[in-house]
């Protein structure tokens, strides 16, 4: 039994609180509202995943340092722009000895860096002892206890395996990986791939759209991803294009269906006045296009649904500019 500290009592990080719970492990779980905190010390967690019923091993509370007490693992799930914030006020609170675990998918905006970056920038955690998880794990079907993949990745094999046993479960397979980069960008870029899908399904597009969409944007995270020194295996895997599938086709993706929102006419803003929840390709596409300019990338799908999100670009007008660029050869 391990003693693990969650921040961020969301979708995704209760479902990964109830994951390791599952795990024979004791979670307490960190909330900025107090009434989301009664939800979660009452079992459910209404706001976010309403009918559902939380393990009796997960605990929460809006203090950090209750939370962190004990803890041997502390996981960071908020969402990607607020890390540098939030990490100002935790970072005494997370010390040398404890692996730090990152499930944001987003690359900060103004620095292009990733949240392992921001982590270790800010909170001075070696990289050796800060791990990241990513896969195809949609919350809803997680705390449905239906059979999912992950990795997890940390330059330290030891501090990998000690964070794969943690969530290991019956319904939960982690595997480990050295490769932080390639696990990251799979993450963040997915999330703006899928606002395209999403787009072409609002506009009324079928399946060879969605697919086409799919293939080029795995074919950009690619590019991106070894640029920056990633190994290309881990595109072909579950942080690659398996988190990618299940982000850009499933209606219980939230960057799929602000996307499909957004292609059915709405502004960015009426769209997040009906959703209430972070779509994080919003928020990351604008640095993963400067990140990719920096490295001298080109990524065209990420370049368009950042002129859509940022300029009031049309949705239709997005596929038109994409399907008008000069023919190449596919490998290329």
């Amino acid at each position: 039994m391990t003693q693990i500290a969650v921040f961020g009592a969301g979708s995704w990080g209760t479902a990964f609180a109830s994951i390791l719970a599952a795990g024979d492990n004791d979670v307490r779980v960190w909330g900025r509202r107090q009434g989301l905190v009664d939800q979660l010390n009452a079992g459910v967690n209404d706001d976010y995943l309403p009918g559902v019923a939380l393990p009796s091993r997960i605990s929460a509370s809006t203090d950090p340092a209750e939370v962190t007490d004990g803890a041997d693992i502390v996981v960071l799930s908020v969402p990607s722009q607020s890390l540098r914030d939030n990490l100002t006020g935790w970072a005494p609170l997370l010390g040398q000895d404890k692996i730090v675990v990152s499930l944001m998918k987003g690359i900060e905006l103004g620095t292009t860096k990733r949240m392992s970056q921001v982590i270790h920038e800010v909170a001075g955690i070696p990289a050796e002892r800060i791990a990241v998880v990513s896969g195809p794990n949609l919350a809803r079907e997680i705390v449905q206890q239906q059979p999912a993949a992950t990795v997890v990745a940390c330059p330290d094999v030891d501090a990998a395996t000690s964070v794969a046993a943690a969530c290991s479960t019956s319904f939960f397979r982690p595997y480990t990986s050295t490769d932080v980069v390639g696990v990251e960008l799979g993450g963040a870029v997915k999330n703006v791939i899928a606002l395209a899908v999403g787009m072409a399904a609002g506009l009324g597009f079928g399946d060879n759209t969605k697919a086409s969409i799919i293939t080029r944007g795995l074919a950009e995270t690619t590019r991106l991803a070894m640029a920056l020194g990633a190994d290309p295996r881990t595109m072909a895997g579950l942080a690659g294009v398996g988190d990618l599938i299940a982000t850009c086709m499933s209606p219980l993706s939230r960057n799929h269906s602000f996307g499909v929102k957004l292609g059915e006419g709405l502004s960015v803003a009426q769209v997040t006045e009906v959703t209430k929840q972070t779509a994080e390709g919003v928020k990351s596409c604008a640095s993963i296009l400067d990140l990719a300019r920096a490295h001298g990338v080109e990524v065209p799908i990420t370049e368009q649904v950042t002129r859509v999100v940022h300029e009031g670009v049309s949705p239709r007008d997005m596929v038109g500019v994409l399907l008008s660029r000069a023919r190449k050869h596919e490998t290329e």
